[in-house]
């Protein structure tokens, strides 16, 4: 080829090179995580609501079972529901499977299992899965909130929501309901007009 031709080969070839070099196209921005109180839920008895049922209280939100060493933790919850109800907290437990096979029963005999057991009053939720494949929006939600991130390890882990919808605590299974960091917790984070009342 003669040095002419090579030039205009160059020449031709050039404006392709440079477009092929072109930066790819900024990656579309990833969907806002979804608000808390949007999730839908079910209820023990079946009926569908949403967390917004309970925006501007400050949630205790905790996957139990009914044949687990912290069984008994359905107790402490129970208190702490009686204790902080008129001051905007409520506990909000979702039973679940996904430990060893540890809540089998059906809802109904979930409910009359806590009813009758520990005489809970707090809200229960149908059985739903918090880890793997078919793991329930809520839980998908509160365990990528950075800071708390990380798969459900075991029953009775407890996630504690400010009012606003924001992740602010989050305890393992062997920290009871009662502890005194989940009650500071709890504390820092309740409505402001649920102050006590002076003595």
């Amino acid at each position: 080829m003669t040095i002419p031709a090579r030039i205009l080969t160059l020449t031709l070839l050039l404006p392709l090179l440079a477009c092929s070099k072109q930066p790819p196209p900024p990656a579309m921005p990833s969907a806002p995580p979804r608000p808390i109180h949007e999730v839908q839920v079910t209820t023990i008895d079946g009926a569908p609501t949403s967390l917004a049922a309970w925006k501007g209280k400050t949630l205790l939100i905790v996957n139990t079972a009914s044949r687990c060493g912290f069984t008994p933790q359905y107790e402490g919850l129970e208190a702490l529901y009686q204790r902080y109800r008129d001051r905007g907290f409520v506990v909000l437990a979702f039973p679940s499977n996904d430990f060893l096979g540890q809540e089998p029963g059906s809802n109904e005999e979930i409910k009359s299992f806590c009813e009758t057991r520990f005489k809970t009053t707090f809200p229960l939720f149908s059985k739903i899965r918090v880890k793997g494949g078919d793991q329930h929006p809520l839980y998908a939600l509160l365990t990528r909130t950075p800071g708390y991130e990380g798969e459900v390890g075991w029953n009775f882990t407890k996630f504690l929501v400010d009012g606003e919808g924001h992740v602010v605590g989050r305890f393992p299974s062997k920290v009871a309901p009662l502890d005194e960091a989940v009650i500071s917790a709890i504390e820092r984070s309740l409505p402001p007009s649920s102050a006590a009342a002076p003595l």
